[in-house]
């Protein structure tokens, strides 16, 4: 893969008060070397570029990229780029010797587009995945050989100021930055950058200089400056590159901007003092913190007593199955009880089970008994902060509503969730129902300091109640304009509509408790304004009664069509140019969002993958997070069945039956497979039988069935099916997890084998921490280590010793197919054998997950 580029980065201002002389920018490239990328050969990769354009902290990128096929015969060629989590799609094309189309369109609708063209034979694929603060837009195109193509992704987003900077990102790309902001910037720092395998200082390959108004930096590697080792044909561009800026601020209300009848108002104080805070640390110890979780949990809370002022007030509360305090009342934080403090968290240890209701209530209950007693300041802030790695023992909307009714409308609740197996989406609403935030902690060496980052972002508020007002005759369509406080580095946005271009008219008022330029692209106020509008619109569609819920998504799908944003109520569908074989691919990319990022990484035929069962050996586990795999075989007798998955919270529960061949072969031996498939819904009432003949419902004493020789779609109250012609069905379970079972068809008259069933599972950090069964065990993760790397009984099969629920097992590195991209002959993934029907990684023995009838629910 050959670069052929230059790096460039400008940014400017145009402001007439002005002199240049006090413009802030940090500028820190951390460019990361990293192992060759396989790629087709004879592909040579011209560019990969990232014009971003930032008119007053509201970011339009265009990234483009442009590849060559070298070869005398077709090849697909691979897109594949990371963009901010906080943006949305706007538009996508490919061009080779046609332009693609791309167009925004409703979920449903792009379904419906994207199915059609699976039922019709045609390849597909759905782009989504998502990382801590990106997400990957991934496509390919086969072209002709000897041709060119070129991708074009374009998003916009609005920065977020945190920690009183401003940050633009990009990663893996060639980049020319604009920033133009009439407020100004408001000192130079730039650091060392890697490429590749070398490390070179800034000044060898960018410069640096000052004109008034303007800062420009150029990034501009030679080719031998990108190679991955010295005497490499090969370059290589890896990594991120970070822009981290902040603007003058007047000491007044605040930037008020306005073009072409719309208006942004960006309100961030320079100078106040902070407002003292009163935290109660409500901390999960229950027994799924053991280990690394409890010991950095412990580590950051260290680090954040010491960071407390003495104005503060604290108290922590760790919970368990009991609920404990370290002292009854809040205290002040002293130099002496903070260490004590300190002294304290180093006792805490993991045990019992999740009790978080009465952790938060207790929390919540010191706080108001404190008020009550006048033991803190008249005009002080309450938070509680609350961090958890799982599910409440009792049901969410029993903690939400105990939480909600027990806060008040003066507290405000933070929400940490720690790991892949917390309920994200549940501790985000709370948060949020009760004047807060959530934020996940990713499971890695560096979750201290991603719970301190998250700290020290609410650590110092500066205003509460905030309330924004602007003349009732002057504006329309506000975004939210009252915010329950502002945190010093933070800043508050909100845009509207001008129904008075009078601007002797526009007067802003703010009310909190105390505690002529020319712009690059026009109508960014109006996108800016439909960007938080549609933001604060997704977010009042998960609160409130089911009117305020519809009717908050309704215009969030209305806005999100209307101006082009990928939404996770739109997906946007791209045709591709038409193939030598005449097809026109269409792809389908939708919006994730951070709850329901868990452990999935696959991408294929409109589904995201996990843990699956398929061909021989029957079980693989997929860790996308540790980039692995762990398989096991089952061997049993034709006829016996399996529990496979079992949720006693939302009632699903799958069972599979295995079938043999058609007889021994002539060396002794019979594959077994999986032949047929019963999910049971019971809360929803549904039932659903697989086999490789047909698929039977049952609901209501009615049944309806469907052949695997048609292509069809069914939509339900309860359950969506869709069946691709001699390929595959997608279960769709109501609010919750799907499953695909795809068909291997063999041929008719082979002498031995047959056809039989793969499962694979869609979403399943939707089930309950309880889910178990011999695939459900593995949907929320599993810890090991494997070490002792040596040679096996065949040379291209090493052994190693895994250390796995206390216990050491011998393993073998090997490979399964996945069939969920190629149906007919899968693709090589390189997984951990575990022998012994899977002895050792499976709870019990295997004979424990034998049920007698594919639809029994003991």
């Amino acid at each position: 893969m050959t670069y052929r580029i230059t790096y460039r980065i400008i940014l400017y201002v145009i402001d007439p008060q002005a002199d240049g002389s006090d413009l802030f920018l940090i500028c820190f490239m951390a460019f990361l070397p990293c192992s060759d990328v396989l790629s087709p050969p004879q592909v040579e990769v011209h560019s990969v570029i990232v014009d971003c354009t930032v008119t007053s902290r509201f970011a339009h990128t265009v990234m483009t990229s442009k590849a060559l096929n070298k070869a005398n015969v077709s090849q697909e060629i691979f897109f594949e780029v990371e963009m901010p989590k906080t943006a949305f799609i706007t538009n996508f094309s490919m061009s080779v010797s046609l332009l693609s189309a791309a167009s925004i369109k409703e979920k449903e609708k792009a379904k419906k587009q994207y199915e059609k063209a699976v039922s019709s034979g045609q390849t597909a694929g759905l782009v989504k995945a998502s990382g801590r603060k990106m997400e990957k837009f991934s496509v390919s195109v086969n072209i002709a050989a000897e041709s060119n193509v070129t991708f074009i992704l374009t998003y916009e987003e609005l920065l977020q100021r945190k920690l009183g900077l401003y940050e633009i990102l990009t990663r893996k790309t060639v980049s020319d930055k604009k920033v133009n902001d009439p407020a100004g910037f408001s000192s130079v720092f730039h650091t060392s950058v890697s490429l590749g395998s070398l490390y070179i200082e800034s000044h060898a390959i960018y410069s640096f200089f000052f004109i008034p108004f303007q800062a420009h930096i150029s990034f501009s590697p030679t080719i031998d400056q990108q190679r991955k080792c010295p005497g490499c044909d090969g370059t290589l561009i890896d990594g991120d590159f970070i822009v981290k800026y902040d603007v003058n601020r007047e000491k007044n209300l605040g930037d008020i901007q306005i073009v072409n009848g719309y208006f942004v108002h960006f309100f961030a104080p320079p100078v106040l003092p902070r407002v003292p805070k009163n935290v109660v640390f409500v901390i999960d110890r229950s027994g799924s913190m053991t280990g690394m979780k409890m010991q950095q949990t412990q580590e950051a809370m260290l680090a954040i007593l010491k960071d407390l002022d003495e104005e503060d007030h604290f108290a922590l509360v760790p919970f368990d199955t009991v609920t404990e305090v370290w002292k009854e009342s809040l205290t002040k934080a002293t130099k002496q009880n903070v260490s004590d403090a300190m002294n304290y968290i180093k006792t805490i240890d993991a045990r019992g089970s999740t009790r978080m209701t009465s952790g938060v209530t207790k929390g919540i209950d010191m706080l108001k008994k404190a008020r009550q007693e006048n033991r803190l300041p008249e005009r002080s802030t309450d938070m509680i902060i609350l961090l958890t790695d799982g599910m409440p023992d009792h049901g969410l909307s029993y903690v939400r509503s105990n939480v909600a009714s027990a806060m008040g409308e003066k507290m405000s609740l933070y929400c940490l969730g720690f790991g892949n197996n917390v309920d994200y989406n549940f501790l985000d609403v709370m948060s949020k129902e009760n004047r807060g935030m959530a934020r996940r902690i990713y499971e890695a060496s560096d979750a201290t300091l991603q719970l301190q980052g998250f700290y020290e972002e609410v650590a110092s508020p500066l205003l509460l109640d905030v309330d924004l007002r602007y003349p009732d005759n002057a504006v329309d369509f506000l975004t939210t304009n009252n915010f329950a406080q502002l945190f010093n580095g933070s800043e508050i946005v909100v845009a509207g509509r001008l129904t008075d271009n009078n601007l002797d008219n526009f007067l802003v008022e703010v009310l909190a408790m105390y505690p002529d330029d020319e712009y690059i692209f026009g109508d960014f106020t109006e996108r800016l304004w439909a960007y938080l509008t549609i933001q604060q619109l997704l977010e009042k569609s998960k609160t409130g009664d089911s009117n305020m819920k519809a009717n908050a998504t309704a215009k969030a799908l209305e806005m999100s069509l209307k101006y082009s944003f990928v939404t996770p109520l739109t997906s946007m569908v791209v045709t591709k140019p038409e193939t030598e074989d005449g097809n026109a691919d269409p792809v389908i990319a939708d919006k994730l969002t951070e709850g329901n990022s868990g452990m999935i990484s696959q991408l294929s035929s409109g589904v995201l993958l996990s843990s699956t069962v398929d061909g021989d050996p029957h079980f693989m586990i997929e860790l996308p997070d540790r980039h692995d795999a762990l398989c096991f075989n089952i061997n049993d007798k034709p006829g016996t069945i399996f529990n496979l998955v079992s949720d006693p919270e939302s009632g699903i529960v799958v069972h599979g039956q295995i079938i043999g061949d058609k007889k021994i072969s002539p060396d002794g031996t019979m594959n077994t497979y999986f032949g047929s498939f019963g999910i049971i819904h019971q809360t929803l009432g549904v039932r659903l039988e697989v086999n490789t003949q047909e698929i039977s419902v049952f609901q209501d004493n009615k049944q309806v069935k469907l052949l695997w020789s048609d292509t069809a779609a069914v939509k339900g109250l309860n359950m969506d099916l869709l069946v691709t012609k001699d390929r595959s069905l997608t279960v769709t379970l109501k609010d919750s997890v799907k499953f695909v079972i795809l068909l291997h068809k063999v041929w008719a008259k082979h002498p031995y084998h047959r056809d039989y069933l793969g499962f694979y599972t869609v979403d399943s950090h939707l089930l309950s921490p309880s889910v178990h069964g011999l695939l459900g065990q593995f949907y929320h993760g599993i810890e090991y280590e494997v070490t002792g790397l040596r040679p096996g009984e065949h040379p291209d099969k090493p052994d190693a010793t895994m250390y796995v629920k206390g216990r050491e097992l011998n393993v073998t590195r090997g490979w399964q197919r996945d069939f969920s991209r190629d149906v007919k002959n899968g693709e090589r993934v390189s997984c951990w054998f575990i022998h012994s029907n899977g002895t050792g990684l499976i709870d019990g023995d295997a004979s424990d997950y034998i049920v007698s009838s594919l639809f029994t629910t003991d």
